[in-house]
């Protein structure tokens, strides 16, 4: 009894502010850590209150707001929640992150995460550091406001950084073209236009070079095409001296965290069907190389994978809150991530069966 009392005042308090596609799925999975307790989500308006309250976590909501829902089944007021938390991990749509920071964190003097809709760069910068695991970790150890990129800028970095710390200097440019879904799977309500959106500046390549910090030219370019199934991004890679085969790229990046090696996955809903068979949201939470796709010609690799746009970003949360919570060192952290949410088993899996031998039958 002494024990499990001491685990739970020693327990982390997070409130998870929204409670959209990756509000939702950051509370579910960060409940599984002992470490930690979810004291409750943000709603901002009453729609999907009852899922939350299913989902089985205590719902606030702004103080300004309370006469909009129904008394009996909010726990009380975002303002109140805040009081005593760790850590708020903000999720709310893109662009109030800011708001968010100067209102509620920071007179509270309370951590925050931001997810990818906000900005590092200019007057509403949520932080001074986009986070990606895998190129600088160590940067977040003890940090109070941090932002998470966003699922496209964090599947460049899963890809980019292992590339560079293999090839270093023999990478002269990097050309990536993003093909991005219109909507999230769960959003239906969102209408998709028989278009293709075509993004003149987008923020990629200025937030991908914000945590790389390299100097390989790094060049982004993005379109929106009416489909809700992941993102596909493009790589040309070009290359000083012998350029590399596609299994020596292969070999690069199979051991890396979140980054699974396809064969015969020509249709991304084939991998979210399977995913599906194995995880009742059909995430996968990482990037997947379309193998058949990797081909060197002359001086240039091209590379082509894709992102899963709803779960990716989820571990890199994890990841994120035990550096800035716990201090805890880049493998340590990886380890504890990979353990909470089977990723190992999941990708095992995923490459069992888009196999290069079953892309053969």
């Amino acid at each position: 009894m002494q024990a499990r009392m001491t685990l739970a005042h020693l327990k982390k308090r997070i409130f998870v502010n929204g409670y959209g596609s990756i509000g939702r799925r950051i509370a579910a999975f960060v409940n599984r850590d002992e470490e930690v307790e979810v004291v409750g989500i943000g709603k901002n308006s009453p729609r999907g209150l009852d899922a939350a309250i299913a989902d089985g976590f205590a719902v606030y909501v702004p103080e300004s707001r309370i006469s909009e829902f129904d008394s009996a089944k909010i726990s009380g007021t975002i303002e109140s929640a805040l009081d005593g938390c760790d850590l708020v991990i903000d999720c709310t749509p893109g662009g109030t992150g800011y708001e968010n920071k100067k209102r509620l964190y920071e007179p509270r003097k309370i951590k925050a995460i931001y997810q990818g809709g906000e900005t590092i760069h200019g007057d509403a910068a949520v932080s001074d550091v986009l986070f990606n695991s895998r190129s600088n970790y160590d940067l977040a150890l003890g940090g109070s406001h941090i932002m998470q990129g966003s699922c496209n800028v964090t599947g460049i970095g899963r890809i980019l950084r292992p590339l560079c710390e293999k090839f270093g200097s023999r990478i002269t440019r990097v050309d990536v073209l993003l093909v991005r879904r219109w909507a999230d799977i769960e959003q239906d309500e969102t209408e998709m236009p028989d278009t293709i959106e075509l993004s003149a500046s987008s923020h990629h390549g200025e937030d991908v070079r914000a945590y790389m910090k390299d100097n390989v030219p790094v060049h982004v370019r993005a379109i929106k095409v009416p489909t809700r199934q992941m993102h596909v991004h493009v790589f040309d890679v070009r290359f000083a001296g012998a350029t590399p085969d596609p299994d020596e790229i292969h070999d690069v990046l199979r051991p890396e965290f979140g980054v699974a090696i396809l064969w015969g996955a020509h249709q991304t809903h084939k991998i979210r069907e399977f995913a599906g068979s194995q995880d009742a949201l059909a995430d996968t939470n990482m990037v997947h190389i379309h193998a058949e796709m990797t081909s060197a010609r002359g001086d240039t690799v091209q590379l082509v994978y894709s992102d899963d746009q709803t779960g990716i970003v989820i571990p890199e949360n994890h990841m994120l809150l035990q550096a800035m919570l716990f201090f805890r060192p880049y493998a340590e952290a990886l380890a504890r991530t990979q353990s909470l949410f089977g990723l190992e088993k999941a990708k095992s899996s995923l490459e069992a069966h888009f196999s290069c031998e079953r892309a053969r039958l």
